[in-house]
């Protein structure tokens, strides 16, 4: 039996962007939701539940930005969310069946944001923050590794197949 050892990682790449997609996907529904309803009343609700201080500095910039959302944002954000789920759902796609469009894309969408984290690493550490990072420098090697490699490994693979077999002579 032939394994591809880079498609079981491609396709873990693609099962994260899927998940993005999805979670992206989910909060745009969610922004829909709030449409021609009191965001900031939502907003302050929240606080209270969450047991935040309304008062402190992190919550009411929360509460002060709710006071602004109008319906048009809402549906601006949620067209957003829904274009951005569309791009990773298709590299996902793209991944996933070995498109080698999809692999590219992959690496130069997860580098893009490597300056932005590192500048944001520098600015405040955080587990988050450093975790995301850590995650992003992963797929972008991982990518530029299967990127390399995919051709030998495809060539390889063509030459362990056997050819098909012949026909038989009646």
């Amino acid at each position: 039996m032939i394994r591809k050892p880079l498609l079981t990682g491609v396709r873990a790449v693609a099962i994260v962007e899927a998940c993005k997609a999805a979670l992206v996907l989910l909060v745009g529904f969610g922004l829909l939701a709030l449409i021609h309803r009191d965001v900031q009343a939502l907003a302050e609700k929240f606080v209270r539940h969450s047991h935040l201080n309304p008062a402190g500095k992190y919550p009411r910039i929360f509460i002060d930005a709710s006071e602004r959302v109008t319906d048009a944002n809402l549906w601006f954000l949620a067209a957003l969310a829904t274009l951005y789920s569309v791009v990773r759902a298709i590299e996902a796609y793209g991944l996933w069946h070995e498109r080698r469009w999809a692999e590219w894309f992959a690496l130069a969408s997860s580098a893009i944001y490597l300056p932005v984290e590192v500048y944001e690493l520098m600015h405040k550490f955080g587990p988050v923050k450093f975790s995301i990072f850590i995650t992003n420098v992963v797929v972008v090697l991982y990518m530029a590794y299967a990127l390399k490699h995919s051709a030998d490994q495809d060539r390889e693979l063509a030459e362990a197949t056997p050819p098909p077999p012949a026909p038989p002579n009646t």
